[in-house]
């Protein structure tokens, strides 16, 4: 039977590590006082709530202006493992709206989080490196990591990161070296990478090659390409079972063959013939690297002579679905026609 006495036990679906959340405006300035509260367990439920809120782009704007970034560059330093955790979560998730990069500009947050690159929870480190490879798409951001003086630490920890994190780190790394990679060169960028171009696990060998490409474009990154014997391997990799590994592969032989020593480096490493191949690949990008890059080879008399014999490839190609492949293919034709 019905009775009005209050029971002194919770509903069994009220969650006891959510906060009682303010409503409308109050919201945010709310759980801004909370992330400084001197209780641990407030500052984990206010954590809890602004990971519910930061999906909303709105909310992330509101949250940077009145100040709650400084609050969570604070609890970046937090002794308790789960507010670490929960702050790189919170970060993270507002790293996914332009709003909150731009935002993460403004208020040093790079240098804030990179304290955490040695922390022991993997989880703090996963979200960090998340959070970089955001920013890293805007080339300001890539700047910003660059000019923080990150880019060692981040090649260094090439060596000793999980496979997982490994590719949020190339994946940041091929944005930020196509800005500058003179610091990558000088921290044996090269090395490392020829390493991960070994790896079995075919994303991180896609994302290494991609990394190559932006590490070969300056000419000290062309020749460390090639005195570290990189050249072989990429070849190789041209008929790697993975059409990205491929195709990635033939945009890094593109920049390294416009040195001589680059040029006779893949001609011995017999680079022609599967490079031939690849222009028939379903992807584009494939058709137009290998093209270029066959173009190198066409400017050594040896590589000239040999693809002669293969004219009649780089004229239907002048056909191509794509505008840069077709204009590839008319500068391919010309300097394997021309004649001293």
């Amino acid at each position: 039977m019905a009775h009005s006495q209050i029971s002194l036990h919770l509903p069994l679906d009220i969650n006891p590590t959510q906060a009682a959340t303010a409503y409308g405006c109050r919201a945010l300035p709310k759980l801004k006082e909370e992330l400084q509260s001197e209780d641990l367990l407030m500052r984990q439920k206010a954590l809890m709530d602004l990971c519910d809120l930061m999906h909303d782009p709105e909310h992330v704007y509101v949250a940077i202006d009145i100040g709650c970034l400084e609050s969570l560059k604070a609890l970046l330093k937090d002794t308790n493992d789960t507010v670490r955790i929960k702050t790189t979560e919170v970060l993270y998730i507002m790293a996914t709206h332009n709003v909150g990069r731009e935002g993460f500009l403004k208020h040093d947050i790079i240098l804030a989080l990179s304290f955490l690159l040695n922390d022991h929870q993997k989880t703090c480190r996963k979200n960090l490196h998340l959070v970089f490879t955001h920013l890293a798409q805007l080339p300001s951001g890539a700047r910003g990591i660059v000019s923080s003086g990150l880019i060692p630490p981040l090649v260094w920890k090439l060596q000793g990161e999980e496979e997982e994190i490994q590719e949020l780190l190339l994946d940041t790394l091929a944005a930020c070296l196509t800005e500058d990679a003179t610091e990558a060169l000088s921290s044996r960028v090269v090395p490392f990478l020829k390493e991960k171009l070994l790896s079995t696990n075919h994303d991180i060998r896609s994302k290494a090659t991609r990394v190559l490409t932006a590490v070969s474009v300056p000419l000290e990154g062309k020749k460390q390409v090639r005195q570290y014997d990189v050249i072989p391997i990429l070849v190789h990799l041209l008929k790697d079972e993975v059409e990205e590994v491929r195709a990635n592969a033939a945009g890094a032989l593109m920049n390294a063959l416009v040195t001589t020593e680059g040029k006779y480096a893949a001609l011995n490493a017999e680079a022609i013939l599967p490079l031939l191949q690849l222009t028939s690949s379903a992807l584009s990008k494939a058709r137009l690297n290998a093209v270029k890059a066959l173009t190198m080879l066409a400017e050594a008399p040896e590589g000239r002579k040999f693809l002669q014999a293969y004219v009649h490839t780089f004229r239907a190609l002048e056909l191509d679905s794509s505008k840069a492949v077709r204009q590839a293919a008319e500068i391919a034709t010309k300097v394997i026609e021309w004649e001293p």
